[in-house]
Parts: structure tokens; C-alpha cells; sequence
């Protein structure tokens, strides 16, 4: 199974922004792409959709940035993937248009979609940001020790 981009950098652009939002003060997006190693073009689109869900709220200005659009621990993987990415796991046969299936009734594979799409949405659900940010420091906290002998 392939993840598409943008959820992806969505995520790593939230943590980025949770994790560097000290006191209030914005993140500037050209912090976030160096570090993230993510185009500024392409995460502007990335940011829009964030912004959008509201997620993410932005500051003009020089001193201007992203910061937080609520809580880190109100905040699941799962709102990440939908506001830069729709529906997690888009199925035509699960959406809207499974009405004008002629099979869907019938379809022993749809079930099998269905029960994906039902514990994509519960993992995703499942983890908030602040669980990530947690352990994004942790991580961070064990790779920066020296150990000399």
C-alpha cells in the first residue's frame, strides 16, 4: 500500500510546528522545508489544506508564521490525512458512487474495502499528535547523547 505524499508531509509539517512552536511564536514555513527537507512551492499546498481544516492557523507579517490550530492532543492522524489528503482509503464502490453500482449489493470484495477503510479510520484515529511530538523529543533526546569510552 502506497501513502500519498501530501498526508505524509502533513504530518511531518505538523510535528514540525508543535515540536518548534516555542512560546507562541509562529513557525516560518522556509524553517519548516529546510529542515524537512520538503519544496516551499509544494508545501504551501500542503499547508493549504491544513490551514483549511483548520489545523493550522498563520500570521502575517515579518514576524509572521504557522502555529498550532488547536491542541496537539485534539489533533489525530487521521484529521491530518483527511485535510491534505480527502477520505482515508477513496474507494469509488465506498463513496457517494456506490449507489450507482449495479454490484455493490453483491460484492464480497467491497466488504473487505469496507473493513480496511473502518481500521484505517480507527489507527488513524487513534494517535494524536502529541503522542508523535512525545516522541519525536524522545527520539531526538537518544540520537543527540555521546557515549565516550
Amino acid at each position: 500500500m502506497r501513502l500519498p505524499t501530501r498526508p505524509r508531509y502533513g504530518l511531518r509539517t505538523m510535528l514540525d510546528v508543535a515540536v518548534h512552536q516555542r512560546e507562541g511564536a509562529p513557525v516560518l514555513m522556509r524553517d519548516i522545508a529546510e529542515r524537512q527537507g520538503i519544496s516551499e512551492k509544494y508545501l504551501e499546498h500542503v499547508v493549504n489544506g491544513l490551514r483549511r481544516a483548520e489545523l493550522l492557523h498563520s500570521v502575517r507579517g515579518p514576524r509572521g508564521g504557522y502555529y498550532l490550530g488547536r491542541p496537539a492532543e485534539s489533533i489525530t492522524l487521521l484529521d491530518i490525512y483527511e485535510a491534505t489528503d480527502g477520505r482515508a482509503l477513496s474507494l469509488d464502490c465506498l463513496g457517494e458512487e456506490a449507489a450507482s453500482c449495479d454490484r455493490a449489493s453483491t460484492c464480497a470484495a467491497r466488504s473487505a474495502w469496507e473493513g480496511l477503510y473502518g481500521a484505517m479510520r480507527e489507527y488513524l484515529g487513534g494517535i494524536t499528535l502529541r503522542e508523535l511530538v512525545e516522541r519525536q523529543v524522545e527520539m531526538e533526546a537518544a540520537g543527540s547523547q555521546m557515549f565516550y569510552i
